[in-house]
């Protein structure tokens, strides 16, 4: 018996078959399911919000950290300007306070090198070099100032006490040392106020006139000498004269 096979049956398809088919297939699945569901779905996505994205809480972050920076910055600088000015201040007042003490330091340089008169207000009565009996020598040796019992007398200048109390016909005395190295002497007190080794300053009270030793009334007898001792006197109205007093 003779079977009479149909052609192409059973066959597997051809490869052109199977692509046609699976194409087909797409377009078919393309049509009614992708392109519904593009269909079906917004025709755009809503756009997220900032709160969504994080971009304004970033945004205002930023703004409070620059905020406080500058706050910062201009703490800073206030303290800055703030220390400037204290150190000025500081510095000034250093300065200042240099200024006075020198000037103090210059002003009693200038009063102790000063000379004054030692009776305030007084006049010469008795010249320097007078001649009279009254003097052992012949001739006065000093200058009198005119002065009443009780005076207060003054040392004519910065030094040192070398000599206190009775001096004969001076009375009551007082040798002073001065700092250039010469000598003055006070005398016919009635009192005294100072002792050996003193140091005095000028204008200072260092006794009270009176009329003691070889005098006829009371007065200050006021002699400059370059030795503490008689005989080495020199012109006393030159010597106050030559350190600025006006005798």
């Amino acid at each position: 018996m003779a079977f009479t096979c149909a052609t192409g049956k059973h066959r597997r398809p051809s490869r052109m078959q199977r692509t046609t088919a699976r194409a087909a297939g797409v377009a078919a699945l393309t049509t009614t399911g992708v392109m519904a569901t593009v269909a079906s779905a917004p025709a755009f996505a809503a756009e997220p919000t900032p709160e969504q994205t994080g971009l304004i809480p970033v945004v205002t972050a930023g703004e409070a950290v620059v905020e406080q920076l500058d706050d910062q910055v201009a703490v800073q600088k206030q303290a800055a300007f703030e220390e400037a000015a204290r150190q000025a201040a500081a510095k000034k007042a250093v300065e200042e306070r240099e200024a006075r003490v020198r000037a103090a330091r210059e002003a009693e340089r200038r009063r102790l090198n000063t000379f004054v008169m030692p009776i305030t207000g007084s006049y010469v009565s008795t010249g320097y070099q007078a001649s009279s009996s009254l003097w052992s020598s012949g001739s006065h040796t000093g200058i009198d100032f005119h002065a009443a019992s009780g005076t207060t007398v003054h040392a004519v200048g910065s030094g040192t006490v070398v000599e206190t109390g009775w001096g004969g016909a001076y009375g009551n005395q007082v040798v002073i040392r001065m700092n250039d190295g010469t000598y003055t002497q006070y005398g016919h007190l009635s009192s005294i106020e100072v002792s050996v080794g003193q140091q005095v300053t000028p204008g200072q009270r260092i006794a009270l006139s009176g009329a003691t030793g070889n005098v006829t009334g009371p007065h200050l007898h006021f002699e400059a000498r370059t030795t503490p001792e008689y005989g080495s006197d020199m012109d006393p109205v030159a010597y106050l004269r030559g350190h600025g007093v006006n005798v």
